[in-house]
């Protein structure tokens, strides 16, 4: 069965909206980390861990609606997850929103190495995957100095 560029696109669009599901499970686990930390370190989980992912979530899901509205794809909405049990405490979520970033950026890695992005001709997606992935870079780091320091 012959490969099309419409299949390319749509294989594209759906590997973005799963990478987006992710963080969108990174946003809400570090939601609810943030409302068990004292305020200082919640400020800190905030400006190392928060933003960049909600950042980059933002970016992932404006990359989707933007590939679809140009290749004339349907765009899906992306509802807001649901984040684990709060018995799991501020290092539970920390660890859940770790994972999901993880999972999100080895999603895009392998779309990347893939060659689908090059193969379709569409810079301003390789774009928006470059700029997720880099939103992405330092949270891991972050997030194993914050959960270091934490009870102390």
């Amino acid at each position: 069965m012959p490969y099309t560029t419409a299949d390319a696109r749509q294989q594209l669009l759906d590997t973005l909206a799963q990478a987006a599901d992710q963080l969108g499970t990174a946003v809400a686990s570090l939601s609810e980390a943030y409302e068990t930390l004292d305020e200082s370190t919640a400020e800190r989980l905030e400006q190392g861990l928060f933003r960049p992912v909600q950042a980059a979530y933002g970016r992932a899901k404006r990359t989707h609606a933007e590939f679809a509205e140009r290749h004339e794809l349907p765009a899906r909405p992306f509802t807001p997850a649901v984040p684990g049990a709060p018995s799991r405490g501020a290092r539970g979520f920390i660890d859940d929103a770790v994972q999901a970033v993880t999972a999100a950026d080895a999603t895009l890695a392998t779309l990347q190495d893939s060659m689908l992005p090059v193969e379709v001709g569409d810079p301003e997606l390789r774009s928006g995957l470059e700029e997720v992935r880099m939103r992405l870079g330092s949270v891991s780091g972050n997030a194993r100095e914050l959960v270091r320091t934490l009870g102390r």
